[in-house]
């Protein structure tokens, strides 16, 4: 990875407890990114649990091929990280800060894939305005939210919640963390997931 990449987000990724209206953002999302207000900290019920399969999906990726859950049963685990969408402040900052901290995904055999139910075209341009991501970033968009509602984080205004679920090389479910939406995820908390997958 690109030292030049990495640099406007270390400090961003070290910050704790930000917030939707925090100012933090690098210097090319701050005239692009959208400001919500305070949300209710969740709105939707989980449709799956810890200790089930993990239901299967076939999504289209921002590079342009069509990936699987199932594509990964047997190699890899998985992490599916889903947010609330693009050019939004907390998600501009969460993702990008994932690729500084891939090892600690590696280190767990784990693969770490991305998911909101914007569109590829907003989802390309969000990604290349953010310098790119190191891990497949699918869109759930058409069925609208369909993997999110099958998952049970699909939010009444129609995008995910922040909701991470951790998915063995069996396809099982061994740890399911829905935050705030308001927050980013703690990598304590994430770090402590990840050792359920082994």
């Amino acid at each position: 990875m690109k030292f030049s990449r990495i640099v406007p987000f270390l400090s961003l990724f070290a910050l704790a407890g930000c917030t939707a209206t925090d100012p933090a953002l690098a210097p090319q999302l701050k005239d692009v990114v959208y400001r919500p207000s305070r949300m209710k900290a969740t709105d939707s019920v989980l449709k799956v649990k810890v200790g089930q399969r993990a239901p299967d999906f076939t999504l289209p990726s921002v590079s342009g091929s069509m990936v699987s859950l199932s594509d990964y049963r047997g190699r890899k685990n998985v992490v599916l990280s889903f947010v609330p969408g693009a050019f939004v402040p907390i998600a501009s900052m969460q993702w990008p800060g994932y690729n500084i901290a891939l090892d600690m995904f590696k280190q767990h055999d784990a693969v770490l894939v991305g998911v909101t139910t914007d569109n590829i075209p907003a989802m390309h341009a969000w990604v290349k305005i953010m310098g790119g991501l190191d891990f497949v970033a699918l869109s759930d968009f058409w069925p609208h939210g369909k993997v999110a509602s099958t998952y049970g984080v699909l939010r009444s205004g129609g995008f995910p919640e922040r909701a991470m679920f951790f998915i063995d090389k069996q396809g099982i479910i061994r740890d399911i963390e829905v935050h705030d939406i308001n927050r980013r995820p703690s990598l304590d908390d994430i770090s402590a997931a990840l050792k359920k997958l082994n």
